[in-house]
């Protein structure tokens, strides 16, 4: 596992547009079919990476509680499977069921959507306005592996409510820490 912090998209960014396969419902979604006209959440996990691990029951009730109040979630896996294949869609089919998912998880084969994001590790966050534009990148909360602090999702839920009542959220964001997205070989990577 190699520590990754997040690239930081700058903020005011404009959400890249995407259509990914969701293996759960075994049908494409795009960006536009899934965002919300109060604000989008798009975030690049996986199913084996102990960041990821630690958030997981914790990110299931944030969603469950913000998708209610108008805030949609989007998970986004693009880890290479050839060589990581716990993050195979199939799996990804199993993860849904076994923390409840309320929140679609959408396979980026390809890989392009997390460059067109700048992701770089898992978890990575971002929210996104109504007109789709960037307002917050960065970490969940300051829960690590091995830290001791529960998950709470803080950071992320700041900023929500930030955006969900009108006011500033400031510019002072922490990146996200967690697994580097596992890329594929050159010559493997389809564009």
């Amino acid at each position: 596992m190699a520590k990754t912090l997040s690239s930081m998209m700058p903020l005011g960014t404009m959400a890249p547009a995407f259509r990914l396969f969701n293996p759960a419902l075994k049908k494409y979604q795009t960006l536009d079919q899934l965002k919300s006209k109060t604000g989008t959440v798009v975030m690049f996990i996986c199913n084996h990476c102990p960041f990821v691990k630690l958030i997981k029951s914790t990110l299931a009730e944030v969603a469950r509680v913000y998708q209610k109040k108008g805030i949609n979630f989007i998970a986004i896996a693009s880890n290479d499977v050839s060589r990581f294949p716990e993050d195979s869609p199939e799996r990804m089919v199993e993860e849904v069921k076994l923390f409840n998912y309320p929140f679609v998880y959408l396979y980026d084969e390809t890989q392009a959507v997390a460059k067109a994001y700048q992701a770089a590790c898992t978890p990575d966050f971002y929210l996104f306005d109504d007109q789709l534009s960037c307002v917050y990148r960065g970490q969940f909360d300051e829960a690590r592996p091995g830290n001791n602090i529960i998950p709470t999702g803080g950071d992320l839920i700041k900023a929500m409510e930030n955006l969900m009542n009108q006011r500033m959220i400031s510019p002072d964001q922490k990146p996200s820490l967690g697994c580097n997205i596992k890329w594929k070989e050159p010559s493997e990577a389809v564009l």
